[in-house]
């Protein structure tokens, strides 16, 4: 618990059986009440490990996509009750030491949600992130900030912090099932009118930690765009999209 809520880390696994202990072994004691890990049909050993570290762990029966295995993660930890929800990747990219820290800022009532930027501070390119990568979240960061009228530092980074009324209330089930599912989540929220905010996280690039390659960082970043001309057509008061309609399908039902 902390500040009486009930804190559940959700780990959208793929293939992390070399990292994911580092990650678990780093989150700090005393916070969380529960972690789920949801396997998305690795090959190997990631489940295994999993039930070695004593984490709640289901497996999907085919790999079914980034998006996919968040939407089994928050529906997970909804139904176990979390009033927070941290998703955090296992691939011990980014720091596990930080979650008190996002935590912090949901549960203070001040924001409802929290994310770690890479690029406040300034060291995303000393933490090893590809410098294409680096200008692609730099100017498609500019796009979606003119398209919603928000100040985000970056869209794009993998660790979050939800307050439970978020993600009850977002036709999440409308989104993605690929990797543009984090993009669109946000969007969501910023039409919503949800509160966001931001901490400085470094994060490590190496051998083992996920990443996209270069044509999928394309294909992504076309998809940012399509979500940002989609959310400034809503906004101007055009024609809404399935993933910003109130009647859109959600997690729990």
């Amino acid at each position: 618990m902390f500040l009486n809520k009930r804190v559940v880390v959700v780990l959208p696994a793929y293939n992390a059986e070399k990292t994911l202990a580092a990650t678990v072994q780093e989150i700090p004691p005393g916070v969380v009440d529960q972690i789920i890990l949801v396997d998305d049909h690795s090959s190997d050993a990631t489940m295994a490990l999993a039930e070695k570290l004593n984490i709640k762990a289901v497996r999907h029966p085919q790999n079914r996509g980034y998006g996919a295995n968040q939407k089994t993660c928050y529906k997970l930890a909804l139904e176990s009750g979390a009033d927070i929800v941290v998703m955090l990747h296992p691939d011990y990219q980014y720091s596990p030491r930080l979650l008190i820290a996002l935590t912090a800022m949901v549960a203070s009532g001040h924001y409802q949600i929290a994310i770690g930027s890479r690029i406040l501070g300034g060291q995303a390119i000393r933490g090893g992130m590809p410098r294409y990568k680096y200008l692609f979240n730099r100017l498609l960061t500019l796009i979606q900030n003119f398209a919603t009228g928000a100040k985000l530092s970056e869209y794009h980074t993998g660790y979050r912090a939800f307050t439970r009324q978020v993600l009850l209330e977002l036709p999440l089930l409308e989104n993605s099932d690929d990797f543009i599912f984090d993009n669109q989540i946000l969007a969501q929220a910023l039409r919503w009118g949800f509160s966001i905010g931001e901490i400085s996280c470094p994060a490590k690039y190496f051998a083992e930690a996920s990443s996209i390659n270069f044509s999928r960082s394309c294909r992504y970043g076309a998809g940012v765009l399509i979500t940002s001309l989609l959310f400034l057509t809503a906004r101007l008061g055009g024609p809404e999209h399935r993933i910003f309609r109130k009647s859109g399908r959600r997690i729990l039902e």
